[in-house]
């Protein structure tokens, strides 16, 4: 196939191309290369057309899609998205973006879309109340984490929640601007599927880790800041109890979902969860990498940021079933090559 990849020259991009390369995939790359992600630039690989612009532009667009099959979209800005400041550069750069593609994609007649979504929109996700079952979190209040509560309580009843795995079909509730593009996102994809009779794969991502990890930004994984601190010899800073579960995937198994989903989804609207299926807590992630690095122990600080997510983790079984895919990357294994790597 002839693939455009947006955001080809980011961190995950950057996988996904070489995926489709070894897939033997024509690919063009569309790329701002914005700053505050390209602090260094990008020199594309050999055989690769490069196209340097920016989502929001019509006409850069319109060419980038001349000749296309597919559209793997990963172009957006990314971040915690808790800055009110940062709520219009959200929208125009990730929902706007959006936009401009699907109408540009529209006109062209390219009809098949891989849409790089997040774990994110499902905001807290599923918890389980010992009287009231599953229910969607109520938000943590600044009074309860200040004394060292930090799980979410039941909504009907204020009791702490069990954590449930979180499916494709859960409540979605975006609690940041960056959550509420990446959904904006989707709406956008399903409309313009609808219309056109295009295909839509929705992959949301969870937490991904691995080489090529920015350091040290406001938009780096916290894989990537506890590294960066080992490395500095300085403990890392763990925030809450460091109790918080995450479903941290490999860069590679996010690459290889993000190919197989462009192959071979082609038809309709779906929304796939793409997470490793093995949970893990904050605290676990920090003591794996202090040990390969061989750093100081971390220290859980109590601190906490109100907005974030206390707990989200994914089940990927349609992902699993329906296109076959599979993670390859176990826990510990990634942990020492990221201790290793450069990132």
């Amino acid at each position: 196939m002839h693939v455009l990849l947006t955001g080809g020259a980011g961190f995950i991009g950057q996988h996904v191309l070489r995926r489709l390369q070894a897939r033997g995939h024509q690919v063009r790359v569309l790329d701002s290369l914005r700053a505050d992600v390209h602090k260094e630039g990008w020199t594309p690989p050999e055989g690769i057309d490069f196209r340097p612009g920016d989502i929001r532009a019509p006409a850069t667009v319109e060419s980038a899609l001349a000749g296309i099959d597919a559209v793997i979209h990963l172009a957006a800005k990314v971040g915690l998205g808790v800055d009110s400041d940062d709520m219009p550069d959200y929208a125009s750069s990730n929902d706007a973006g959006t936009a401009v593609l699907l109408a540009a994609m529209a006109r062209a007649k390219t009809k098949h879309l891989t849409l790089a979504s997040s774990m994110v929109v499902y905001g807290e996700g599923l918890g389980r109340c010992p009287e009231h079952g599953a229910v969607m979190p109520a938000p943590r209040l600044e009074s309860a984490m200040n004394g060292g509560n930090f799980e979410p309580p039941c909504p009907c009843c204020g009791a702490a929640l069990a954590t449930s795995l979180v499916a494709e079909g859960a409540p979605l509730d975006p609690r940041n601007a960056y959550a509420t593009s990446k959904l904006a996102q989707e709406y956008y994809a399903s409309n313009w599927a609808r219309v056109t009779g295009g295909s839509v794969a929705m992959m949301r991502y969870h937490n991904v880790y691995g080489p090529g990890m920015p350091k040290n930004t406001p938009y780096a994984g916290v894989a990537a800041i506890f590294t960066s601190a080992l490395r500095a010899n300085r403990a890392p800073r763990v925030f809450e109890d460091g109790g918080q579960r995450r479903d941290f995937i490999h860069v590679r198994d996010i690459a290889a979902a993000t190919v197989l989903a462009c192959e071979k989804h082609v038809s309709g609207t779906r929304a796939f969860n793409v997470g490793s299926g093995s949970p893990k807590t904050v605290g676990e992630m920090a003591t794996a990498l202090a040990e390969a690095i061989g750093g100081p122990t971390p220290i859980v600080t109590g601190e906490f940021r109100l907005g974030d997510v206390r707990h989200i983790t994914a089940d990927s079984s349609r992902l699993r079933d329906e296109l076959g895919w599979r993670p390859e990357v176990a826990f510990r294994d990634g942990m020492s090559e990221l201790a290793r790597s450069d990132a």
